[in-house]
């Protein structure tokens, strides 16, 4: 056997597993049903944590207003709440707020939860974090939604 047929069998092997491998890795891929079924079902389990830890935010800060929202930027809560102060003899309105959303399910088949909130009309906290639907570690975001709940207090309590 001469060069010219050893190089043409070991392009042939190296197809062969190029081509088991695309084949594995696509029968390790979900499809777009179980990926939104799995979205789906995270999305109502982490919904229902958040919602707890901004309730409990809510009754440790008096004034504060929770509402659950779900709309086109996704599923999740909010507690809000106006104050009133005077400065230099003026009344002054200040805004309070923090926003937990569970984004929709998108066509790069993630989990995403973010988080928006202001303190006395400044807007200071954004967080965000994601993890591919195949992967994703509920108790991470969990602890994630905890921390950044934590967070917000502490900053509102420094304001």
């Amino acid at each position: 056997m001469d060069f010219r047929e050893r190089l043409q069998k070991a392009a042939n092997r190296g197809a062969a597993t190029r081509a088991t491998r695309e084949d594995a890795k696509q029968a390790e891929a979900i499809s777009e049903e179980e990926s939104r079924r799995r979205h789906s079902q995270h999305r109502l389990s982490l919904s229902e944590h958040l919602e707890a830890c901004l309730k409990q935010l809510a009754d440790n800060f008096p004034g504060f207003r929770y509402e659950t929202i779900v709309d086109e930027r996704g599923w999740g809560a909010a507690v809000s709440r106006d104050d009133l102060g005077i400065e230099r003899g003026k009344r002054k309105n200040f805004f309070s707020r923090l926003v937990l959303l569970i984004e929709p399910f998108n066509e790069f088949r993630v989990l995403s939860v973010a988080a928006k909130g202001a303190v006395r009309n400044k807007e200071s906290f954004t967080r965000g974090h994601y993890e591919p639907l195949a992967e994703v570690d509920e108790d991470r975001f969990r602890e994630l939604i905890e921390l950044w709940v934590l967070d917000y207090a502490e900053d509102y309590a420094a304001a």
